[in-house]
C-alpha cells in the first residue's frame, strides 16, 4: 500500500506536549494496563484526533488543516514483528499490546486491517498478551470499527461526561457527533467494553468545567448502566495538560465516585 495522506495533522508547538516519535513504542509500565507495548497509527511527533480535550497530554489538536503521512499496514506489521522478535530474544514479556499514540487510532483508514494482522502476530509471539484499543468513540459508527473492537480483548472507550454540553466544553469535538450515540454503540460491545473517564476541574475563559458534580456523576452512572461495561477506569491528570488551568482531582474524590459505581454493580478501579 502507498503512504496515506490524512488531514487534521500538524506538528505541535507546545513544548510540554507528550508525543510518541515511532510506530511502536515501549514497553512501558502503564497505570492501568501493566507492561504495555504501544502502537501509534498516527504521525510521529504530530497529533491527529477528533477531540481537542482540554486535559490532553499531547497538546491541542490543530485547528488549521495540513497533510502528513500515516504508516501503511505493511510498515506497522514490519515494526511490530521486529519488536516482538527483539523482545523474545531479550526474554521480555508484555501484558498488553495497546493501540494508543498521538490521538485517535481509529482515524487510520486501515485500522481494521491492522487489528487483524496484530491478532495473528500476537498468537505467534505473545499469545498470553491482551490487545487493547484506547478510543474516544467518535468513530464507532464507521464500517468495521465495532466489529474490530469486538475482536480485541479490551475496547477502552472514553466517556468523560454523559451530558452533551459538558462533552463539548471538556472534549471539544471537531466532528459532529452526539454522546448519546456513543453510549448506544458502546453498549453493543458488551463484556469487551471498558469505560475510561478522566475527572478534572478547569476554568477556560469564562467557562467553568467540573465533571465531578452530583449532576454530572449521576448522569454518567446512568450511562454506565446502559452500556454495562465489565470495568470502569477512573483517573485524573498525571502530565501537563493542554489547558494549564486544568486541575487534578484528589484521590479521595475519585474513590467516592468509584464507590457510587460499585454500588450499582459495576467493577471500578481508580488510578489517581
Amino acid at each position: 500500500m502507498k503512504p496515506i495522506q490524512r488531514s487534521l495533522i500538524q506538528q505541535t508547538n507546545d513544548p510540554y506536549a507528550f508525543l510518541f516519535d515511532s510506530i511502536v513504542f515501549g514497553p512501558v509500565l502503564s497505570r492501568r494496563l501493566g507492561v504495555s507495548l504501544g502502537i501509534n497509527l498516527l504521525p510521529t511527533k504530530r497529533k491527529a484526533c477528533t477531540f481537542d480535550c482540554i486535559y490532553c497530554e499531547c497538546g491541542h489538536t490543530p485547528q488549521n488543516q495540513g497533510d502528513a503521512l500515516l504508516p501503511t499496514v505493511e510498515e506497522v506489521v514490519k515494526e511490530l514483528e521486529k519488536k516482538f522478535i527483539d523482545m523474545r530474544l531479550a526474554n521480555q514479556t508484555v501484558d498488553t499490546i495497546t493501540f494508543a499514540g498521538n490521538g485517535e487510532p481509529t482515524l487510520h483508514p486501515y485500522f481494521t486491517k491492522v487489528v487483524d494482522k496484530l491478532i495473528v502476530l500476537r498468537k505467534k509471539y505473545f499469545p498470553q498478551a491482551r490487545i487493547a484499543v484506547l478510543t474516544n468513540g467518535t468513530r464507532l459508527q464507521k464500517p468495521g470499527i465495532i466489529n474490530s473492537l469486538s475482536l480485541v480483548d479490551d475496547a477502552i472507550i472514553k466517556l468523560d461526561s454523559a451530558i452533551q454540553t459538558t462533552v463539548e466544553k471538556l472534549n471539544c469535538p471537531n466532528e459532529k457527533f452526539t454522546i448519546d450515540e456513543v453510549i448506544s454503540l458502546a453498549a453493543k460491545l458488551g463484556s469487551k467494553c471498558i469505560i475510561q473517564t478522566m475527572f478534572v476541574k478547569a476554568s477556560v475563559g469564562d467557562t467553568i468545567i467540573d465533571n465531578t458534580t452530583d449532576q454530572e456523576v449521576d448522569a454518567w452512572i446512568n450511562a454506565l448502566l446502559k452500556i454495562k461495561p465489565h470495568l470502569v477506569q477512573i483517573y485524573s491528570i498525571s502530565r501537563v495538560p493542554a489547558e494549564r488551568s486544568v486541575e487534578k482531582i484528589d484521590a479521595q474524590t475519585l474513590q467516592t465516585i468509584a464507590q457510587k459505581v460499585e454500588h450499582v454493580g459495576i467493577n471500578t478501579i481508580v488510578t489517581p
